[in-house]
This record gives structure tokens, C-alpha cells and sequence, in this order.
């Protein structure tokens, strides 16, 4: 039998404006410790909830800030430790952040649900400025941007101070001054959004304040911008926090979460099993002046096992990756011993994470080709904890079970095979997305299936795979595109682009891929444009082509190639070549 928990019996006021997070966190840990199925109820209405009361652990997550000591501790609005079999419904509940901080994380637990919720900040870290008006006065042009309510700032003589809520200890959470590190433009009228200069702060004259919301901005040349009705998003760059975090669990279910805003890096699912993000909106609150959801991904798998699901959502403004679903490519650095390695993160924005258990496979891969040189299987491991800052956070050493090739410090990546999820991508709609749709690399089955892809900045389906940048690993080995709909992607509808320096028609780094019964809009870009990839199959989709004509499919070194020409009016034009060996 289910026991039922409720926030208010700790304490928590519906729309009682006050610091709710004490209460909150002892609802939490009471149900969380209940010897049995347990259900906690937040009751509709507003709570908010500040970072001086919340919980705080220190966590190293993929893509956020590596092992920077400064920010090493996350703060946690809702924090579900060692809990099994707990539900936390709340249909008609807003949970309102402020400061930095992380809207959830389940650790360590097992059969986690989670309904219902919306989650928003008071302040959010990202600036959306419209451009409401433009023009010529005494020969200098002018902008009037307007900001949305939750939006601070002053003017500083020719500059323009955001920043945060001011917290106890005096300062703001977060400051910085006009365009800020990063910048994107939202057209909202257009449907899109894209990586692109800023030119709101771009030789200014004066700047004043005009009205709470509105600050006209006079320039010393004298042309007119051309830009009324397009919105600035700006951002400092520094991912301290993940925007959500399931970590070392299984079966965790987000269902019917409304996200409108993350700070950080989105919901990361690390070193996870089994998890599902269904019917969940991220976007920013209608009818608000915002139309940022997120600093930067919404959902990102990192290193899991199991079934990764993401359907019937709604992702709509981040400010990078709607989906990613990856593992982590180490680089070799040494080779003390015939069946030892010493492994480091080469990434700057990812170490501390432990990757390996004893008796998972491995694969070590050549860096130039991502050709595999050796299967093993992990016997010793010494290695970070991922809550602790105790050892070194950007080596692993590893022992395996048989002798391994010699010479693999410098030119050879490893790979958690193990590790690696069966990905479902299904009935979602990605819009005003600057960057992919959805990212994908992993060697199980991948579904993606029925959904809309709306003028994504670049390609919409991006498949990649390297040991010389981000180093996300692995190989695509069954991955199905299927009855999708592509609307004028900025870029190729599905990139397959392995980092490779070298390639070898007889090895392909990816294979497996169908593309099928999809529908295209496209303007001067492939539908499909894959390289080092064996296999594709690309049959029974319908394209209709806007502008000037140019190459429906690009292959490049992708041998047994089957593209299928019988539906296409005019036929489809396909390019292949052959890439350096």
C-alpha cells in the first residue's frame, strides 16, 4: 500500500510567499526514508524557494564545469537521496527558484516519478530583449528595447547592468553588463532562432532608462536598424549548475513537467538506467517577453544504460542541444603495465565523474579514425567518486582482464561500452532551437520517430562521434529516422559526421542508419549529408524543395549506399565522393 506524504504538513504554504525550501526539504526526506511506496503531494499554488535553506552536494556533471573548484557544490531546490519507489505529484503546483540553482536531482535511487510540477525562476539567467522600436533622431540611430518583468538592471553611464536577485550575503546571484558572453536572435514572428552577432551595444552614445521596462539605446552612427520586432538573448557562458540531474539510477520518470526555464546545463541523466521524459514542456511562460526556456541543453544522456525515452514533449528556446544522448571517449595517456592504462578527461567542461565498473566492456579506439583496436573487459578500476574532490578528478586507471596492444598512450580513445543506452525519441516537437534538434551516438537501437522538426539553426538529426573535441563517443550501429517532419533546417536535416581525420571506405564509423517515410521542407540544404557511414538506407521519403535547386543527398566514403530514386519529382539529386585515407 502506498503511503501518502503532503508538503503542507511540513509546513509549506501554497502562495504563502515565503521561503519554502525548509519544508520542502523535510517532506522530501521523510518520504524519501519510508520503509515502502510513498507518494509526496505538493497541492496547487506558488512556492518559492531560496537557496540559503536548500540542499547542496558536491556533484561533477558531464558538460557543466569539469572540476573548477569554485563551483563544485550544487544547490538543489527539490533533492531525492536513496529513495525506492517514490511518486511526487504536484498538477497545478509552481515552484519558483531564486538564485543559482538546480530545480531537481534524484541520487542514488531507484523507481522515481515525478508529475506535474512546474518549475520557473523568479530571475532568470538569461536576458530577453526585444527591439520595440528603431530609428533616426538629430542624426544618430536609436533602439527601445523591452525586457520582461523578471528581468533586473541599471544603467551604468553607457552600459547596461543585469543582474539577479540580491541574495543574504549582499551581492547579486549573478551580474554582468550589455551583451554579455553569449548572444542569439529570436525571431518571434519567423519561427526561428540563431547564433548571431549582437549589435544592440555596438557603438553606443547614450543609454537611459525609459520606463521600468523599456531602455532606449542612441548610437553615434547614423544607420537605421532594420530590426523591430526580433529579440536579443543574452547570457554569461559559465555552466555551474546542471539544470536537472537524475544520477546513478534506475527507473527515474519525469511526466507532464512544465520547465519554464533552466539555469546551467538542462536535465542530465548520468550514469542512469532506464529513463523516460514524457509528456514534459520546456518552454518560457506564454505572453511574458521571455521566449529563453533554457541556459543551454534541455536533455542530455550521459553514460547510461538501459532505455533512454523522450516523448510527447514540447522544446521550444534553449540555447543549445534539445537532445543529446552520448557517451565519453577517454583519452590514453599512458600504459604503465600489459593490462593497465592511465585515462584522462580531455575535455575542460567534464571530469570528476567515475566511468567504469568491474566487468564492464570496453573499447579502445584509434583517436584519427575511431577504428577499434581492442575489446576488453574492466577487471580494476581506480578512479573519481563524482562527490568528492579527494583524488585527482581528471584521471582513471584501468586494469583488464587480457593484455592489451602496446603503443596506445597519445593516439587511442576508451569507450564504457556497457554503458550505453537503446535511445526512443518520439512524438515531440523541437522550435526556435539555434542549434541541433537532436544529437545522437550510441551503438543500441535508436527510434526516432514521428516527430516535427521546426527551422532548427543547424541539422536536425545531428550523428557524430569523436576523440578530438567534445569527445562524445560511440559508434552508430541501428539508428531508424522514421515519419519525421523536417521544416527548413538551418542545416542538413540528418548530418552524419563522424570527427575523423582519416577514413577507410572498408571500416565505416557508423552503419545501420534508415531513413524512411519522412517528410522534408528544405531550402538550399541536403536532406541527408553523411560520411564514413556503411549501410544508409534512404527510401520512401517525400521532399519539397524552396529556393535554388542543390544536392538532396551528400556520401561521402559511405559504401553500400541504397537511395532509393522511384518517388521523387524531379529525381533526387545525389552526390557521392570519396573522402582521404
Amino acid at each position: 500500500m502506498r503511503t501518502s506524504f503532503d508538503v503542507a504538513d511540513f509546513g509549506a504554504v501554497p502562495d504563502g510567499g515565503g521561503d519554502a525550501a525548509p519544508s520542502v526539504v523535510a517532506a522530501l526526506q521523510a518520504a524519501a526514508a519510508h520503509a515502502g511506496p510513498a507518494t509526496l503531494r505538493f497541492p496547487p499554488g506558488e512556492y518559492h524557494l531560496w537557496p540559503d535553506t536548500a540542499q547542496r552536494r558536491e556533484l561533477y556533471v558531464s558538460n557543466t564545469v569539469g572540476d573548477d573548484p569554485h563551483v563544485r557544490d550544487k544547490t538543489i531546490a527539490v533533492l531525492v537521496e536513496a529513495a525506492d519507489d517514490l511518486v511526487i505529484s504536484g498538477a497545478g503546483a509552481r515552484l519558483v527558484l531564486h538564485g543559482l540553482q538546480t530545480t531537481f536531482a534524484v541520487i542514488d535511487s531507484r523507481r522515481v516519478r515525478i508529475e506535474g510540477l512546474e518549475f520557473d525562476f523568479a530571475v532568470p539567467t538569461v536576458v530577453d530583449a526585444t527591439v520595440v522600436d528603431a530609428g533616426l533622431t538629430a542624426g544618430r540611430a536609436y533602439r527601445v528595447i523591452s525586457v520582461p518583468e523578471t528581468t533586473l538592471f541599471s544603467v551604468d553611464g553607457r552600459s547596461v547592468r543585469w543582474h539577479g536577485e540580491p541574495l543574504g550575503s549582499g551581492t547579486y546571484a549573478w551580474d554582468g553588463y550589455d551583451a554579455l558572453e553569449y548572444s542569439q536572435i529570436h525571431d518571434p514572428a519567423g519561427g526561428w532562432t540563431r547564433r548571431a552577432p549582437n549589435p544592440l551595444f555596438d557603438g553606443v552614445h547614450k543609454i537611459v532608462a525609459a520606463g521600468r521596462r523599456e531602455i532606449r539605446i542612441v548610437y553615434d552612427h547614423d544607420e537605421e536598424p532594420a530590426d523591430v520586432g526580433l529579440v536579443y538573448q543574452m547570457r554569461l557562458t559559465t555552466r555551474d549548475h546542471p539544470g536537472g540531474l537524475v544520477l546513478d539510477s534506475t527507473g527515474v520518470t519525469l511526466s507532464g513537467v512544465r520547465f519554464r526555464f533552466l539555469h546551467g546545463f538542462g536535465v542530465v541523466a548520468q550514469a542512469s538506467r532506464d529513463i523516460s521524459i514524457e509528456k514534459c514542456e520546456f518552454r518560457a511562460p506564454p505572453g511574458t517577453g521571455r521566449h529563453s526556456a533554457g541556459f543551454a541543453d534541455f536533455v542530455q544522456f550521459s553514460g547510461c544504460s538501459g532505455r533512454a525515452v523522450v516523448r510527447d514533449c514540447l522544446f521550444d528556446g534553449p540555447h543549445d542541444d534539445p537532445v543529446n544522448v552520448h557517451g565519453t571517449y577517454l583519452r590514453v595517456a599512458g600504459q604503465p603495465a600489459p593490462r593497465t592504462v592511465e585515462l584522462e578527461y580531455a575535455h575542460r567542461e567534464t571530469a570528476g565523474m567515475p566511468q567504469f565498473s568491474a566487468g564492464d566492456e570496453i573499447e579502445i579506439v584509434d583517436r584519427a579514425t575511431l577504428r577499434p583496436i581492442a575489446l576488453a573487459t574492466v577487471e580494476r578500476v581506480r578512479q573519481p567518486s563524482g562527490r568528492d574532490h579527494g583524488g585527482p578528478l581528471r584521471t582513471i586507471t584501468l586494469t583488464v582482464g587480457s593484455a592489451l596492444p602496446g603503443q596506445l598512450a597519445g593516439r587511442a580513445a576508451v569507450e564504457n561500452v556497457t554503458r550505453t543506452p537503446t535511445v526512443h525519441i518520439v512524438r515531440n516537437v523541437f522550435r526556435n532551437v539555434p542549434t541541433r534538434g537532436v544529437l545522437v551516438t550510441t551503438r543500441r537501437p535508436v527510434l526516432i520517430e514521428e516527430n516535427r522538426f521546426e527551422r532548427t539553426g543547424m541539422a536536425a538529426v545531428y550523428v557524430s562521434g569523436d576523440a578530438t573535441d567534445w569527445w562524445e563517443s560511440g559508434p552508430v550501429r541501428d539508428l531508424t529516422v522514421r515519419g519525421n517532419e523536417f521544416v527548413e533546417p538551418g542545416g542538413p536535416a540528418l548530418f552524419v559526421d563522424p570527427r575523423t581525420t582519416m577514413s577507410d571506405p572498408a571500416h565505416p564509423v557508423h552503419r545501420g542508419v534508415v531513413v524512411e517515410g519522412n517528410r522534408f521542407v528544405l531550402e538550399g540544404v541536403p536532406a541527408l549529408d553523411a560520411k564514413a557511414t556503411g549501410g544508409i538506407r534512404f527510401r520512401d521519403n517525400t521532399l519539397a524543395r524552396l529556393g535554388s535547386p542543390t544536392w538532396d543527398i551528400v556520401l561521402r566514403s559511405c559504401p553500400d549506399a541504397d537511395i532509393s530514386h522511384a518517388v521523387y519529382e524531379p529525381p533526387l539529386r545525389v552526390l557521392r565522393s570519396a573522402l582521404p585515407r
